[in-house]
């Protein structure tokens, strides 16, 4: 990070020694009785976009011979981070940034001090990546740029590292992940992505409150992590002595308040799975679930595509979206097909003609699909699914009625008992939310937890467990409802245009340096 000159071949800027000067000027503030961290407020009366969209109506006036009028309705305060410092005798130019962006600070000697100007000399001394308060009167620079006429200059915070060189910024992908802190700082675009991730997921709250849903908040130590096909996180309880699992779901206690009566339910909390990481997945992440009482999975499939356009109009200004340079319009009605015809259209394979597991499993021979001995039908649909489908469903796509295989949660179809209904919502070849008709046959339930533990007999980690609590909420009686988890991840990375899920969480999952 130290400042060099590799071209002329001069010496390499010792950091160390820079280090130590920030630390030396931070004893002399403090021996003059001016340690900026005894200060423990700063009045703050506009930001920096404030003043430039409002410049017209708080641009201070000049007198006639040119000199800055100091009307006190006019004056401001804002607070930053100095990025940009240039001394120039006795008047000196610096460049704040604060949560919406940056402005230019005019600092004169003669306005922010008197002889023998102490305050000066000390503003002289900053460094870039001090933190500053500002009080003073916007005005336009000869050359045109909106800036404040500063009155008085207050350090704040000293800072006792180097920032990296502005122009370059902070390019190193894996160190902009761990000092998440340092990225805000130095890349605008890391700051506005997470500043959008924040309206994304207020403005789901806001839709889905306005739809008569009720959040609440369930337990992340379970000791069934049930309701998705992962591998949990095990940890020990010593309060109780008992094993306990990291929620993989949300899905049984939801549906729980479901049978209690609370007709409308979401939660958007941390799910944790046991897992590897890539650019779409982290072992923590942000899972939104909902469920309805009185509805199916064409109900969660119209609620679906209605939060979806509401959030890229409020969020991104448009029903169309970019991502990777690829446009998705969530304008239109959003694409429906059912696996089977999906697999048919793009795999050329028609699932009604196959018959048994055996023919099954020579279809998946001959298309190079490879597949374990337990896996049946409607775990090799899967299959081909994944292998020839996905990476073609770009635009908002519906794929629908899933085998049963592999949705234990599900209700069947009552016309094809061997399919279930449930849908996966897709963009740009992800899966982006995954619905059912929720299962509230106890009876059935029962018996699709009994084949759950046969696979994880067989050695199918992810494989669900049969939770006793919930058999007998089920017992008790479960409306007909409707059910969908969405990933908020994804959707902030589609949202934001964002290549990787690490770009979209504040701090991901690292591994450690040591």
């Amino acid at each position: 990070m130290a400042e060099q000159n590799n071209k002329n071949n001069q010496p390499q800027v010792d950091e160390k020694q820079l280090l130590k000067v920030r630390r030396e000027k931070l004893v002399d503030l403090q021996e003059r009785g001016k340690d900026p961290f005894q200060i423990t407020k700063y009045d703050v009366t506009h930001h920096s976009m404030d003043i430039k969209n409002n410049f017209d109506v708080l641009e201070a006036e000049h007198d006639e011979e040119g000199k800055l009028v100091k009307d006190p309705a006019k004056l401001v305060s804002i607070a930053g981070r100095i990025m940009l410092k240039r001394v120039m005798g006795k008047a000196s130019f610096c460049n704040v940034q604060d949560l919406e962006g940056n402005i230019q600070v005019y600092v004169a000697r003669n306005e922010i001090c008197e002889e023998p100007f102490d305050e000066y000399k000390d503003f002289k001394k900053m460094d870039i990546g001090d933190i500053v308060g500002i009080k003073g009167y916007p005005f336009k620079t000869k050359t045109g740029e909106m800036s404040i006429h500063a009155t008085e200059v207050t350090l704040l915070t000293k800072s006792l590292q180097i920032l990296p060189e502005k122009h370059h910024g902070l390019t190193n992908t894996d160190l902009r992940y761990r000092q998440r802190y340092l990225d805000l700082i130095m890349n605008q675009e890391a700051k506005e992505v997470f500043v959008k991730r924040s309206k994304i997921i207020s403005e789901i709250r806001r839709y889905l409150d306005g739809q008569g849903f009720m959040e609440v908040e369930t337990p992340m130590l379970v000791h069934n992590a049930g309701g998705a096909a992962a591998r949990p996180f095990e940890t020990h309880f010593n309060a109780l002595d008992e094993d306990v699992k990291l929620r993989i779901s949300l899905e049984l206690y939801l549906k729980r308040l479901i049978v209690g009566g609370l007709e409308k339910v979401y939660e958007i909390g941390r799910v944790f799975r046991n897992e590897g990481v890539d650019t779409r997945h982290n072992p923590e992440f942000t899972l939104m679930e909902l469920y309805q009482a009185y509805t199916d999975y064409n109900g969660m499939m119209d609620l679906t595509e209605n939060l979806y356009r509401h959030l890229a109009e409020a969020v991104c200004g448009s029903a169309k979206i970019v991502y990777n340079g690829i446009e998705m319009d969530l304008s239109k009605p959003f694409e429906r097909l059912t696996m089977v015809d999906a697999v048919k259209k793009y795999a050329g394979v028609d699932w009604n003609e196959v018959e048994t597991v055996e023919q099954a499993k020579e279809l998946a021979k001959e298309h190079h699909i490879e597949f374990e001995e337990h896996h049946k039908k409607g775990d090799i649909l899967n299959l081909f699914f994944e292998e020839f489908v996905e990476e073609h469903l770009v635009q908002p796509t519906f794929i629908m009625d899933h085998p049963i295989e592999i949705s234990p949660l599900t209700k069947k179809k009552p016309e094809n008992p061997e399919y279930v209904e449930r849908f996966e919502f897709f963009m740009n070849g992800w899966e982006m939310a995954n619905a059912y008709s929720e299962l509230n046959d106890p009876i059935d339930q029962r018996e699709r937890f009994k084949a759950q533990e046969e696979l994880l007999a067989l050695g199918d980690e992810e494989a669900n467990t049969t939770d006793e609590d919930f058999m007998n909420a089920l017992e008790i009686g479960m409306p007909p409802t409707g059910g969908i988890g969405f990933g908020i991840d994804r959707m902030c990375m589609l949202l934001t245009d964002s290549q990787a899920i690490r770009d979209v969480l504040l701090f991901p999952t690292m591994k450690k340096l040591d």
